[in-house]
């Protein structure tokens, strides 16, 4: 079964992991990404080079924003970039397609490179330059983006990291020669410039291999949420005492101008605060980079840690116990239409949770539940392998995308997979499922509702008795509890 890299090319996970690259799924992208910062603090040369290619495109951008105006042509050569889908990273939940950086990404780092990015090179206060700086300021920009920017600079490097074991590892048959469009940028014609590399090839497509040690998961090491969370302890850091005294100053202004007479303060009016005083003061924003680059060691931490996290949930896991248990079910040889087909996978990935000890999936080396609604969205995707039908994403209508669509034929079923601890959770089954289904053409709904306490259980049980829905047969409850296993004991 060619989940994975390594299934697919017929090579032991071990010789991957002795080349330091990440076993990637071929069928689903995996919550995994660069960050630009591991490449700035690694101890390999070649990983310093890397920072310092990205850091040196940056000042080229720079120098041509601050000469004048920019075409829009020359806007969309230079800033925007398709995501390297190939690596099979980030964050799509149905596939490896993402949007990758568009115009609005392009405009908003255009706009701030005399502003954040003026001293770039030149830092007084930071041992280097940070791409980085650009999510704590700019709206919209997130990891995934500074990540699919930092991907595309770099894709020479992981296009020969990838040949290099294809030519260790892999048969002829199983590469070919593969022109990539914009693997190094010419600063002499100012123009991207393609180069030749025998890649391994899946599925009328390349594949790209990622150094398990430049990868990490939910934000990179600088990022907005860490800046707000440590804002206020940032001034103690800084050695002016005069500027100190003015930040501390002009925040509390700005808090008590937000405060309401019945002395509250909500977070929204906190965090405008608190942006109001980095505009005044966009030092700030290097004495935070300043903070995380003397606790460096720490981005390698949790980066291996979230690395293995994800290496232990969606692939190890996943080979060891849900695949076997799935593949003695028959679960691969399917068929019938999608509604049908949904319905048996799910009482087959229902079963084996709960049955034949699956359960430990969701489960940390510490026996705590790892409940986060996308991975389950995500493992719930892997199990559809060898499956005819369509996988994808109800397109947005403007009530969001629904989890999925499967699709064959005529044949169209939406599939929710929900937390039973999610908030939400009574309306959504009230309304969410059932407005997408009126404004597709799929046929029919299922939710499934995952649930790892006794409490949660009994919540769900408490809303669909709420909502007149017992015994509906497209609500699939799924007990992924460890307090009752390993029997095969069943809830009443």
């Amino acid at each position: 079964m060619g989940t994975f890299f390594s299934d697919s090319f017929g090579i032991d996970p071990a010789v991957l992991e002795e080349y330091g690259a990440f076993d990637i799924s071929l069928i689903n992208d995996l919550p995994l990404f660069i960050d630009p910062f591991l490449l700035f603090h690694s101890e390999k040369e070649e990983y310093k080079v890397l920072h310092n290619k990205i850091i040196d495109y940056l000042v080229f951008l720079r120098e041509r924003a601050l000469s004048g105006s920019i075409s829009e042509g020359q806007l969309r050569n230079w800033y925007c970039f398709p995501e390297v889908k190939q690596n099979w990273l980030g964050f799509s939940m149905v596939g490896n397609g993402g949007s990758g950086l568009g115009v609005d990404f392009a405009k908003a780092l255009h706009s701030n490179l005399g502003v954040l990015f003026g001293d770039f090179g030149k830092e007084r206060i930071t041992k280097g330059s940070h791409l980085e700086k650009l999510c704590l300021i700019a709206d919209g920009v997130g990891c995934d983006n500074i990540s699919d920017f930092v991907t595309n600079l770099i894709q020479e490097f992981i296009c020969e990291y990838t040949a290099k074991f294809a030519k260790e590892n892999l048969r002829d048959d199983q590469v070919r020669v593969v022109f990539i469009e914009r693997a190094l940028f010419n600063y002499r014609t100012e123009s991207w410039q393609r180069r030749a590399y025998k890649l391994p090839w899946h599925k009328d497509d390349h594949v790209i291999l990622t150094p398990k040690d430049m990868l990490t998961r939910d934000d990179t090491w600088i990022n907005r949420q860490d800046l707000l969370a440590k804002f206020e302890g940032i001034p103690s850091a800084i050695p002016d005492d005069q500027l100190r005294a003015s930040i501390n100053n002009y925040f509390q202004i700005e808090l008590d101008r937000r405060t309401s007479p019945d002395e509250k303060l909500s977070a929204k009016d906190k965090i405008g605060a608190i942006y109001d005083t980095i505009r005044k003061f966009p030092s700030i924003i290097d004495y935070y980079i300043k903070i995380k680059e003397l606790d460096g060691d720490g981005a390698e931490e949790i980066s291996s840690e979230n690395v293995l996290l994800t290496e232990l949930f969606f692939s190890k896991r996943l080979r060891e116990t849900l695949q076997p248990a799935l593949a003695l079910s028959g679960f691969y040889g399917l068929a019938g239409g999608t509604y049908a087909e949904a319905h048996a996978r799910l009482a087959y990935l229902k079963r084996a949770i709960e049955e034949q000890g699956c359960w430990r999936i969701f489960y940390d080396d510490n026996g705590n539940p790892v409940e986060r609604e996308k991975d389950v969205q995500i493992l719930y995707r892997l199990v559809w392998f060898g499956t005819p039908s369509d996988i994808g994403r109800e397109a947005n209508d403007g009530r969001g995308p629904v989890d999925f669509k499967a699709s064959r034929g005529r044949h169209k079923t939406l599939i929710e997979m929900k937390l039973a601890k999610n908030t939400k959770l009574e309306m959504n089954l009230k309304k969410q499922v059932e407005a997408y289904q009126d404004a597709s053409d799929a046929e029919r709904a299922i939710k499934c509702i995952i649930f790892f306490k006794r409490e949660q259980y009994d919540r769900v049980k408490s809303i669909i008795k709420r909502l007149n829905l017992e015994g509906n047969p497209d609500i699939v409850l799924i007990d992924a509890r460890s307090d009752n296993k390993p029997s095969a004991s069943k809830i009443d």
